[in-house]
């Protein structure tokens, strides 16, 4: 009995990733066979999980969600995950009444109520061992999120109030396309009727929200992706840098952990960069800690920068070595000490 039990949970704890999954998906993944996964799916259903199942030549299982839906089974993993991800959203924003992160704070304390007992120890031992340090951001009400999610779903028209970045206020008729959480900021990606083009606002701007019963007719996105559009819009002002780091992928990332950047691996011990900068002196530190050797592929602009800097970096260090003093006055280096005073009468 005990292997049907973990067998079920198995299969409801795939099902409830929300995809759909063919038969040979499940049986492979599974370990089981054909006949035994649709008893399995029959279980389910018994124990009032709505399992919908489509027979046939591209057929699925998927798990729909309802009213009837029983508790969610996490498995081990997914129960740490959930509470790390509770965690780190708490430690962001400001608690504000209402916040996704304020959210995200009490559902951390509740969440060992759902869970098998078995796991609600091991729950409890990692909220008692668990800190995280505050990150800083806008906090963003559920309210706003769950409606302008409802609204991108049914393809209706919203209205707000935006604040601008210099403070001023204008009211929006906006088509919204995609939430897109970036650099612990929220964002919507709309198509503003009034401006006639694609737009990005953060949501933590947004007020006075309002879902009207204008239904309007999807557009293609601007990009690939809603944050490759945002991206887009955020690195306007700045340079494309190309570098390959003789580092490691994972070193890499370390050191650029606080950049936009895009990185990957061309072998084990080599990395290629790209990132967008205000000015060239920005990535120095991260390259410096890196302590690797690297090579500036664009802008060519960027490259003179850091030749010109090198030759300044060179001749201080050869002028140290050479003994000069600095300024009159002024201790020169390894303690030494500019020009000496003249003495005065003695006493």
């Amino acid at each position: 009995m005990a292997d049907v039990t973990q067998r079920i949970l198995a299969l409801l704890a795939t099902l409830q990733s929300g995809r759909s999954f063919s038969g040979d998906e499940l049986v492979a993944r599974l370990g089981v066979s054909p006949r035994t996964l649709r008893r399995d799916v029959e279980r389910l259903r018994e124990y009032g999980y709505p399992v919908e199942t489509r027979p046939g030549p591209g057929g699925y299982y998927r798990l729909t969600a309802g009213a009837a839906l029983p508790p969610l089974v996490l498995d081990d993993d997914e129960a740490i995950a959930t509470l790390v991800g509770l965690a780190a959203f708490a430690a962001t924003g400001s608690a504000a009444e209402g916040s996704v992160d304020e959210a995200a704070t009490r559902a951390y304390g509740k969440v060992d109520q759902f869970l098998p007992k078995r796991l609600r120890h091991r729950a409890a031992r990692l909220r008692a061992s668990l800190e995280t340090g505050a990150a800083p951001a806008p906090s963003v009400s559920t309210a706003v999120l769950a409606t302008l999610a409802d609204a991108i779903q049914r393809r209706h028209v919203v209205t707000f109030d935006y604040a601008g970045k210099g403070g001023s206020v204008t009211s929006r008729r906006v088509e919204p396309y995609r939430h897109v959480h970036h650099s612990l900021r929220w964002y919507l990606l709309a198509w503003d009727e009034g401006r006639d083009d694609w737009r990005i606002f953060r949501i933590d701007r947004v007020s006075g929200l309002a879902v009207t019963t204008s239904a309007f007719r999807p557009r293609p996105l601007p990009a690939e992706t809603a944050l490759d559009y945002l991206r887009q819009g955020l690195n306007k002002e700045r340079e494309r840098v190309v570098l390959t780091v003789e580092a490691p992928l994972a070193a890499v990332a370390d050191a650029f952990k606080y950049q936009d950047t895009e990185l990957s691996a061309v072998t084990d011990r080599r990395t290629r960069v790209v990132l967008w900068l205000d000015t060239w002196q920005w990535p120095l530190v991260n390259l410096a800690f890196l302590d690797a050797d690297f090579v500036v592929h664009e802008p060519a602009a960027f490259r003179a920068a850091f030749r010109d800097f090198g030759a300044r970096l060179r001749a201080a260090g050869e002028r140290g070595s050479a003994g000069e003093r600095g300024p009159a006055g002024e201790r020169g280096p390894a303690g030494e000490r500019g020009p000496a005073k003249e003495r005065g009468p003695a006493g």
